[in-house]
């Protein structure tokens, strides 16, 4: 067995270097390049490496060490210096704690010798409220907190009041614009009530007797606020303008005076059409005088009521934005207000803080004085 087994070994060992040989795959027509290569190729058995000629003077070599001379310098140089750096910092924390521990000692020292003479049987729960009652710091970080508490509390109950103070005032300030409104309203009316009327009645005239003057004055002049609803004085007017028109005369009537005079007679005729009734000129001017007075009382009390409404709702607009302006303003005030309470408060605790703050911090010291004394 042992001679089958080295035969088969040895048989394997020509087989494998037949199939890896690189010859036995290359076996065709070999070609010569035409092309030189640029940078020639050399392998290891053609040269001698460490000749003294091939390994100082080869530039390949030459620049190879360059670059790594440059690198490790590189990596040195860093590397020195994050060694400085930690040094530094190490250093620093070194004179750190020196300084710590001397001042300790120091401390220590003086304790020593200050509180040599001193009890040391000191109950530590009865330091902060004899610190607190003894120190201005503790009477004033009390008087912050209390301060802060109040206006605190107060904060909400300024809105809440004075918003409900605020919107019951606006109430009562719209009814009375309301109110008021409606009495500038009417008063506007009124006015034109009496202006409509004069109009209406000179309208009336003009257009009934076609005249423009009235006991030699002009219509606009004649009717005024006092008469211009006084039937016989205005009758008596156009009766005394008719009479001196001359239409009860015989012959050619002026151009100025043909329409009074038509138009009388016009309203004559009319009335005598009437069965039964016996009219003069005056009463027919009187009868048409009071159809005027009663149609300007209609038109007028008609413009009243259009300008009294308008009126009104212009005054109520301008009297409810001015209410609206000013419940604005005291809204802006009392957001002001509040805002400027809760900076106080926020101040207060922010005082508060701070001195409780320094209050625990130098309790903290003396009870770590206490304790060091004790040890």
């Amino acid at each position: 067995m042992k001679v089958h087994y080295i035969n088969i070994l040895l048989f394997a060992l020509p087989l494998n270097i037949l199939v890896h040989n690189k010859r036995n795959h290359k076996k065709g027509i070999l070609r010569t390049p035409k092309t030189k290569p640029i940078k020639p190729h050399r392998s290891l058995c053609e040269c001698e490496l460490y000749a003294p000629s091939n390994y100082e003077n080869d530039p390949e070599m030459k620049e190879l060490m360059e670059n790594f001379n440059s690198q490790t310098s590189e990596r040195f140089r860093e590397y020195d210096e994050r060694m400085h750096d930690k040094r530094q910092k190490c250093k620093e924390q070194c004179e750190n704690d020196i300084q710590k521990i001397i001042l300790k000692d120091k401390i220590e020292k003086e304790l020593t010798e200050n509180f040599s003479t001193l009890q040391t049987n000191i109950d530590t729960n009865k330091i902060h409220n004899c610190f607190c009652e003894k120190s201005v710091v503790g009477k004033l970080e009390k008087g912050c907190l209390k301060c802060g508490y109040g206006l605190g509390s107060v904060s909400p109950s300024v809105e809440l009041f004075g918003a409900l103070a605020v919107n019951q005032w606006k109430n009562g300030a719209l009814i009375a614009a309301e109110e008021a409104a409606i009495a500038k309203g009417a008063a506007a009316g009124e006015a034109a009530v009496i202006q409509a009327g004069i109009d209406a009645v000179i309208s009336g005239i003009k257009t009934e007797f076609g005249v423009s003057n009235l006991g030699g004055q002009l219509l606009k002049s004649f009717i005024n606020a006092q008469n211009y609803t006084n039937i016989s004085k205005i009758s008596q007017a156009l009766n005394i303008e008719y009479q001196r028109s001359s239409c009860l005369s015989i012959g050619v009537v002026d151009d100025h005076n043909k329409t009074i005079c038509s138009l009388v007679y016009e309203k004559t005729l009319v009335a005598l059409e009437l069965p039964g009734k016996h009219v003069s000129s005056q009463a027919v001017i009187e009868s048409s005088v009071e159809s005027i007075v009663s149609d300007s009382k209609s038109i007028a009390g008609m413009k009243a009521f259009n300008v009294t409404l308008s009126k009104t709702e212009a005054f109520k607009e301008t009297n409810i934005s001015a209410v609206e302006v000013m419940c604005n303003g005291y809204h802006t005030a009392i957001i002001a207000s509040i805002v400027s309470i809760l900076i106080i408060v926020l101040v207060m605790v922010i005082i508060y803080l701070i001195l409780r703050y320094r209050r625990k911090k130098k309790m903290k010291k003396k009870l770590q004085y206490i304790k060091l004394l004790k040890e």
